[in-house]
């Protein structure tokens, strides 16, 4: 059983404090903890959304809207977050029935390292394997389950990936290019290098980042377009494909993170918070500022903050 809703504030730092000795080692990317309590798994995001999975999923999230309640009046509808799970998995149901292609990205929210964009095609017939695999958005599954069951996936299903490096990625940025545009070149690229391999589809699917309009309008001056694209929020939830894609851009990402690691002799960290910004500190006064220009997207608010740390690192 999976639950998701949002929270107030107030509730955040209450479910803060009282996961904090049950919070899991690792962090999902753009979560605040992740944790155990018995026999159900809590993941707080950023956003302020909860997600509460495992068999006694509705016990604990009934008893957080109830202490919503108290706190702030804000009523929760939990069934309405069960319908909407029900709605999801007949969608889900539906696409696995097709044969599909499908995109997803990794990396545009850490001011370290690169963006990963990868498209997969998934059949009908493989839905089935991608899901007893576990594969699912990368978002919401430990990066070292990531790196267990991807190797797998990428044997069994055909993708194609692009690795956007923060060069490239600050030489779009002097052009005027923003993210979504980015984004959108690099979706249609990888799309376009799978599609042309001639695998029959039903849908091409994208996990919807820009209105449809403006994606095309990103790509219009590119030399090869995919244009038969349905756009889906939270596609990852539904489609094999997409979710397919996730994780491999994850896969990728991770390794790249390694290489980077390595190379700076120090462990670089996912994400663009406060310990990103020490640890960008410690690279400057090691490397020199310049080598940001090759490792951070120079154009985060990260390339101020850092600069507050300078002098203790």
């Amino acid at each position: 059983m999976i639950i998701v809703f949002k929270v107030s504030d107030k509730l955040k730092q209450k479910m803060i404090a009282y996961y904090a000795d049950k919070k899991r080692p690792k962090t999902p990317p753009y979560a605040v903890f992740q944790a155990e309590d018995a026999d159900t798994v809590v993941t707080l995001y950023e956003s302020g959304k909860v997600m509460f999975q495992g068999i006694s999923a509705d016990v604990d999230a009934k008893m957080w809207a109830e202490t919503e309640k108290k706190l702030t009046g804000i009523n929760i509808n939990i069934s309405e977050g069960k319908q909407k799970l029900e709605k999801t998995r007949k969608t889900r149901n539906e696409m696995y029935k097709l044969d599909v292609y499908g995109s997803d990205e990794v990396g545009v929210g850490d001011f370290l390292g690169p963006i990963v964009v990868t498209a997969t095609y998934v059949s009908k017939e493989k839905s089935s394997f991608v899901e007893k695999l576990g594969v699912r958005d990368s978002k919401i599954i430990t990066d070292e389950k990531i790196r267990a069951i991807t190797p797998t996936l990428m044997e069994e299903v055909p993708y194609a990936s692009y690795t956007l490096s923060c060069k490239e990625y600050n030489e779009y940025q002097k052009r005027g290019y923003n993210m979504n545009r980015i984004k959108a070149i690099i979706h249609n690229k990888v799309l376009y290098e799978l599609t042309k391999k001639g695998y029959p589809y039903d849908k091409i699917v994208i996990d919807q980042f820009v209105y449809p309009a403006k994606y095309f309008e990103h790509i219009k001056d590119e030399k090869n377009i995919v244009k038969d694209i349905t756009f889906m929020t939270k596609a990852e939830s539904v489609c094999a494909a997409v979710a397919a894609a996730s994780c491999i851009s994850r896969y990728i990402f991770l390794q790249e993170m390694d290489k980077l690691s390595k190379e700076l002799n120090m462990t670089v960290l996912k994400g663009a918070g406060e310990d990103v910004d020490k640890l960008t500190a410690q690279i400057v006064k090691k490397y020199g500022k310049e080598k940001l220009q090759e490792i951070a997207k120079c154009n985060f608010r990260n390339m101020e903050k850092y600069q507050e740390y300078l002098k203790e690192s």
